[in-house]
């Protein structure tokens, strides 16, 4: 049998094909290094804080420009309440600094605002501040950022089960898509790049359950000098590994994407 013109594949096309690459659906951030990037410029640590949550607009118009369907950032962690008081209540105040001045863009730009963590310990009007927020960009499907705030992933994974065990699931009906419903990032998807800026070569207690399969990228740039070049870095990175999720082959990953060949190192 003949194909048409129609059917036929030109060597263009071909070459197109090839270079179809994948973008991670979901791609979550240890925003780290801001107290050291202070320190090297012989700064007070704030700066270094406020210099980094400069740097969360510009990486989250990347992720939604190549196509990130949620991205996560790790912004203070239960355990960054045991740093210096003034640290932590300048933190605070940037965090609530930010969400007044980046929600109404955000939302122009189609970013869903989403938190994960306990909102237990901050001041009411920054707890209203970031319900508001929520409230206002919910409907946004550009881009879903989530903010990880007053977050870790054992209590996270704690939390869950006692919330398990108060609703009266039986053990024997307890399984890991049980879990993952009672799970703050319930609905979404599992992390498939994470990536650590300053160096630092661990977790630190971040999305414990969900990473279980993630692949990691880590680069010696400090977070408020990491910059939406070295993101799109990351990601070519993440498009060169072959995922196997525990077999000899992975599932296909998502969210295909067509570049010209020359565009991939």
């Amino acid at each position: 049998m003949t194909s048409s013109k129609s059917d036929r594949v030109s060597p263009s096309d071909q070459d197109a094909q090839s270079c179809t690459l994948t973008v991670p659906r979901h791609v979550a951030i240890i925003m780290d290094g801001n107290g050291r990037w202070a320190t090297r410029r012989g700064l007070p640590r704030l700066a270094g804080h406020r210099a980094g949550t400069e740097n969360i607009r510009p990486i989250t118009f990347k992720a939604a420009e190549l196509g990130i369907r949620y991205l996560t950032l790790w912004a203070f962690s239960t355990e960054n309440w045991r740093r210096p008081r003034e640290e932590v209540e300048g933190l605070l105040q940037i965090l609530s600094e930010v969400i007044q001045r980046e929600t109404v863009d955000l939302h122009r730009h189609g970013a869903q605002l989403r938190h994960i963590g306990s909102l237990e310990g901050l001041a009411p009007d920054l707890q209203r501040q970031i319900r508001e927020a929520i409230e206002l960009t919910k409907n946004n499907d550009r881009i879903v950022l989530t903010i990880a705030f007053n977050y870790g992933g054992r209590a996270e994974i704690v939390q869950a089960i006692r919330r398990i065990i108060a609703d009266g699931i039986p053990p024997e009906a307890v399984d890991e898509s049980t879990i993952e419903r009672y799970l703050q990032t319930a609905g979404m998807p599992d992390p498939d790049l994470i990536i650590r800026t300053s160096g630092e070569l661990r977790t630190s207690n971040f999305l414990l359950w969900q990473a279980a399969y993630a692949e990691y990228y880590f680069t010696p740039t400090l977070w408020p000098d990491f910059t939406p070049e070295e993101f799109e870095a990351a990601i070519r990175d993440f498009q060169r590994r072959e995922r196997r999720f525990g077999g000899l082959y992975g599932p296909p990953r998502p969210h295909p994407v067509t570049e010209p060949c020359a565009s991939a190192p």
